[in-house]
Parts: structure tokens; C-alpha cells; sequence
């Protein structure tokens, strides 16, 4: 069963991604030790005891329709509304409608813990927190004052409305209609698919965020509009009313995460309401829509990027209790007759560490991608923080959710034969994990963004100057003169070279206007630049002085890392260099 690591998760957030400087430096106003404990402490417990005990259930049952209903798993409605009860909705939210206005950092540990518990659960609160700052920040002060409170309390969850059976990552042929109404609202039509939580029944109102098209749009993604659109019309007071002419037309069913309900919606048929069309309200201007729903995009890459760290996380724990009690075979350097815990095995052992390294650096990664985005609220340099928070936000989403599939895969080769009944739980985490590196833009629409709009920020300045903190990381590492690093100095330096020469190559060739030869490489450029932040944070890890008497077992794990697999960043860097030849000759076979 999972167990929240409320002490590894503090320390990360404290020592490695940064929030003990920002408290210390009162850029979080009275936020202190003690009440980011607390927080930790109660969302743990919640998670642990509260939410992981009804997943296998979720997995299980999975969410149904019924008589045009979706239902839930047994006991899930419930869970949501203790959750909601708990005031969990609203940590980052605004406190003019509510929310507790706490840093990110704190939010994105706590989405951890609630994918850890049940990812398919979490998919509800991760889409309407999305929902709530595009709302936030686009909205006019009449959406905000009649949907932000419901939405910042739980009561109403929220939903991202872009695919359609046609449009995928391509939204500029996306065909959902918008018809102008006198009366300022405008009427939608259309369907959209791989809509999560788009239809449920713990919440009293679920409010769409609807991508769609008027009649006189420009083509193309300059075309396209964002609209609000309740299952429930509201009314003035805030009371409910009549059911709005939408409805999911069927549930998809699914590789995992299967007590999350994925909806086919439909909008507009005229099942519901006076006349057809979903009644719903323009968020942002006209056909400036998907400036407003990147807003909620790249809020979900980070929470997606969550979702990978909490599945390696879970699969950590659940391996590792199996390898401590399953016994075979005899260990090297083992006495006497009895059969050896499969940990004490050299390659199980292996595989354990990996899964751990894997876990804390994506782990550290994003929430140092969520300390930027902080710190570009709050910081006196807003600006660097900014183009930090977007570097880092395309690596945190790929590189974490990547690891969640490798890691999983790794749990499932721990428990060997068991691993592939579903009864061990095992199973599951890797059916869960595989939707992530598709989720908000697949990972390799990740590396397109980080190679061709992330890497130029600041005419490349941005990324270079990261790579000499990155480098006064393993610097540090060798003034620190520890025999338990061994050598992992020298190869972070092999490492960040590795990173340094890739990403001069990759900005040459953008100069260059060789933007074909940049993403043939630009896959391999993301994985490596998250196996370098992998091994520097795990160092800072190592270096920290925390109190806790853990350093050795952090230094020991940073050594690992290094010493077994950074070694893959001078592969990774001669795919990203000498790759795109051999990938332009061989497309002949695809063809």
C-alpha cells in the first residue's frame, strides 16, 4: 500500500528546488517551516489513508454510463467531497474567490501525493485548478463573480474542451462551432472527444472549457475561440438552473486510469434547452481563444508532469516492499541454507536504485519547474523567472512522465511472473502511466517546443546560463572532497559538456535555418538535458545540509546515478548532432 514520503517530498522542496530560500527571503510572505510541515503532513495522510485505499476499486469498477449518467466507482463520490471538504481545490487560487493564494511548489507536491494515492481520481482536481486560472486570467469580472468561487471550493469542477475525432494537436482544423446571441452569449455546436471528468456525479456542476469557431473566423489556429460553457446554467444568485443542451455521448474505454471517466461530448443537438446550441460565454476576446487556453495547457503540462512522478513514486514503494520479502536463490556472499530476499540480487538491486534515482529526479526537476513559476510571480526579476519556468516546463512534462513508464516497467520486472498478474497491483501503474507521455501535447511535441521556441529565449542566454549553475553544482560536488561521491564530479562534467555541446548545436542549426536537422534530434536533446538535471539535483541533494541524517543515503544514490546513468548523455548527444542523416535516408521505408 502507498505511503505518502512527506519527509523526501519537504526536503526536495526546502534543499533542492528552492522554497527554503524564497521563505527565508520572505517571498512568500508568512508562509514558514511549520505550516508548509503541516500542509505536507495532512495531504500525506489524506492521500495515504483517504485516497490509494479505493484505487484498486476505481481500476476495477471503472466509471460507467448509465441511462445517459456517468457514475463513478463505489465510494468515489464520497472521497471527493471529504476532498473538497478539506479545502484542498483551492491552494494556489485566488483569495478574492476563496483559494489560499499558497505557492506553487506546495500545490504541485500535493498533486504528487493525490496521483501517488489514484491518478485516475486526481485527473478531477488537476483539470479544474487548470480551469480555474484561465479563467482567472482571461475571464471578465462577470464570469469570475458567477463560476470562480464554485469552482475554487470544488463544488463545480472543470473541464478542457480541444480534441475533436479529426483535430488532435492540430486545433487549427478543429470544426465546433460558435453562433453570436443579442444578448452577448453565443451558442455551441459540435462534438469533443477525450474529454476527462467531462460527465460525473460527484460534483453539482461541471464547467466546460469549450475551444470552437466562429462563422467569420480567419482559418487556422487565428481562428479559434474560447468559451465557457456549465452543464447547469447559473442564475443570477448563483442558484442552478436548467440543464444546458450538452451531454457525453459515451465513455472510452481505456488502457488504465479507468475510474476516471474520458467523455465523448456533444454539444448542442437539442436534447437539452429551448433550441439547439450550448448556451456559453466568450473567455478572452474573439479568436484569440487558444492564447487563453495555453494558460490552462501549460499549467496541466506541469500537473501531467506530476502524474509521471507519482506513478514512480508508487511503483518504488510497491517493488521494493516485494523485493524485501520475496525470497529466491541464493545472493552473492549470502550464509547458510535459507533463499535470499530478491533485493540483495545484484540486477534487482539495480533496477530498485534506478527506480529511485528516476523518481527523485523527476521529482526535483518539477518542482523546480513549479519554484520558477513562483518566483516569476513574486521575484524582482520576473522576466528570467519566466523564461526559466518555460525551459523547464516542457523537460518536467516529458522527462517525468517518460520515467513513470520506465519505472513502472521496471516494478512489473521486480515482481517478475507476479508483476504481470494484475492481483499484485503492479500492473496497474503502468497502465495508468502510459497516457501521461500523450497527455497536454505528447512529449514529442514537447521537444519541438523546447528545441525551437524554449533553447532561443533570450537569444540562447537563458539556457547557457543555466548550464553554468548546472556546472557550479558539480563543481561543488568536487570542493566538497566526500569519498561517498566517488565519481560523480567528473561525470557530471563528461555530462553537462555532453548538454553544452548538444544545445550549441541545436542553436546553430536554428540560425542556420536547419530547423529539420534541430528536430530530428530534438527528442533525444529532451531526455538528455533531464538526465543531466537528474544527476546535478541529486547532487545538490547529496550537498545539502538538512539535518535529517540522510545525507550518506542521498550522496550514495547520487553516486549511482552518475556512475550508472549518465553515462547515456554522450549517445543522447551524438543522436542530437549526427542523427538527422541517417533518419532522412531511412524515411524511404515508410513510405
Amino acid at each position: 500500500m502507498y505511503k505518502a514520503p512527506v519527509e523526501e517530498i519537504a526536503f526536495t522542496l526546502k534543499h533542492v528546488a528552492g522554497m527554503g530560500e524564497a521563505m527565508s527571503n520572505g517571498l512568500f510572505g508568512d508562509l514558514g517551516e511549520d505550516l508548509v510541515d503541516a500542509i505536507l503532513a495532512e495531504a500525506g495522510r489524506f492521500a495515504t489513508e483517504e485516497v490509494a485505499p479505493l484505487a484498486e476499486i476505481g481500476d476495477r469498477q471503472g466509471a460507467r454510463l448509465v441511462d445517459g449518467e456517468v457514475r463513478l466507482p463505489d465510494g468515489w463520490r464520497d472521497l471527493y467531497r471529504n476532498w473538497i471538504a478539506g479545502g484542498w481545490n483551492g491552494l494556489t487560487a485566488p483569495e478574492a474567490f476563496g483559494g489560499q493564494a499558497l505557492p506553487d511548489m506546495l500545490n504541485v507536491a500535493a498533486l504528487e501525493m493525490w496521483n501517488s494515492g489514484s491518478m485516475a481520481f486526481a485527473l478531477a482536481p488537476t483539470l479544474t485548478m487548470g480551469a480555474i486560472e484561465a479563467v482567472s486570467t482571461h475571464g471578465s469580472a462577470a464570469l469570475k463573480e458567477k463560476y470562480l468561487q464554485k469552482m475554487v471550493s470544488g463544488e463545480w469542477t472543470g473541464t478542457m474542451n480541444l480534441t475533436e475525432p479529426h483535430a488532435g494537436s492540430d486545433l487549427g482544423v478543429l470544426k465546433a462551432r460558435a453562433e453570436r446571441r443579442p444578448d452577448g452569449s453565443y451558442r455551441i455546436s459540435g462534438q469533443k472527444i477525450f474529454i476527462t471528468w467531462g460527465e460525473h456525479d460527484a460534483a453539482d456542476n461541471i464547467i466546460h472549457l469549450v475551444l470552437a469557431r466562429l462563422p467569420d473566423a480567419p482559418a487556422g489556429t487565428r481562428g479559434i475561440s474560447l468559451f465557457l460553457v456549465p452543464k447547469f446554467l447559473v442564475n443570477d444568485d448563483g442558484s442552478l438552473g436548467p440543464r444546458n443542451d450538452l451531454f457525453c455521448h459515451s465513455l472510452e474505454h481505456k488502457l488504465g486510469i479507468h475510474g476516471s471517466p474520458t467523455c465523448t461530448m456533444i454539444y448542442g443537438d437539442g436534447r437539452f434547452g429551448d433550441e439547439k446550441g450550448a448556451i456559453g460565454w466568450l473567455v478572452g476576446e474573439e479568436n484569440k481563444g487558444l492564447a487563453c487556453m495555453f494558460t490552462m495547457m501549460n499549467n496541466a503540462r506541469l500537473a501531467v508532469g506530476m502524474q509521471g512522478v507519482a506513478i514512480c513514486e508508487a511503483a518504488t514503494q510497491k517493488a521494493l516492499a516485494y523485493a524485501g520479502e520475496r525470497t529466491q536463490g541464493k545472493a552473492p556472499g549470502s550464509t547458510g541454507a535459507a533463499m535470499s530476499p530478491i533485493v540483495e540480487h545484484p540486477d534487482v538491486a539495480r533496477m530498485l536504485l534506478t527506480m529511485k534515482a528516476l523518481t527523485q529526479g523527476s521529482r526535483a526537476i518539477s518542482y523546480a519547474c513549479a519554484h520558477a513559476i513562483d518566483m516569476s510571480r513574486r521575484a524582482g526579476d520576473g522576466r528570467h523567472w519566466q523564461e526559466r519556468a518555460a525551459l523547464l516546463t516542457p523537460i518536467a512534462k516529458s522527462f517525468s512522465t517518460d520515467a513513470g513508464v520506465e519505472v513502472a516497467s521496471l516494478g512489473i520486472q521486480v515482481h517478475g511472473g507476479m508483476g504481470f498478474i494484475e492481483e499484485t497491483g503492479a500492473a496497474r501503474y503502468l497502465r495508468d502511466a502510459r497516457i501521461a507521455p500523450i497527455y497536454e501535447g505528447t512529449n514529442g511535441i514537447q521537444a519541438i517546443d523546447l528545441v525551437t521556441r524554449k533553447l532561443p529565449l533570450s537569444g540562447g542566454d537563458q539556457v547557457k546560463g543555466f548550464i553554468v549553475e548546472l556546472q557550479e553544482i558539480a563543481d561543488g560536488v568536487r570542493r566538497s572532497n566526500l569519498d561517498g561521491f566517488g565519481e560523480t564530479a567528473a561525470r557530471l562534467d563528461a555530462a553537462i559538456a555532453d548538454l553544452e555541446q548538444a544545445t550549441s548545436w541545436l542553436l546553430k542549426a536554428l540560425a542556420d535555418d536547419r530547423a529539420g536537422e534541430a528536430l530530428a534530434g530534438a527528442t533525444p536533446y529532451q531526455r538528455l538535458f533531464g538526465l543531466v538535471l537528474t544527476g546535478c539535483y541529486l547532487a545538490k541533494g547529496g550537498l545539502a545540509e538538512s539535518g535529517d541524517g540522510k545525507a550518506e543515503g542521498r550522496i550514495a544514490l547520487c553516486r549511482f546515478a552518475a556512475e550508472n546513468l549518465l553515462a547515456e548523455t554522450a549517445a543522447l548527444r551524438d543522436r542530437v548532432v549526427n542523427g538527422a542523416a541517417s533518419l532522412a535516408a531511412a524515411r524511404i521505408l515508410l513510405v
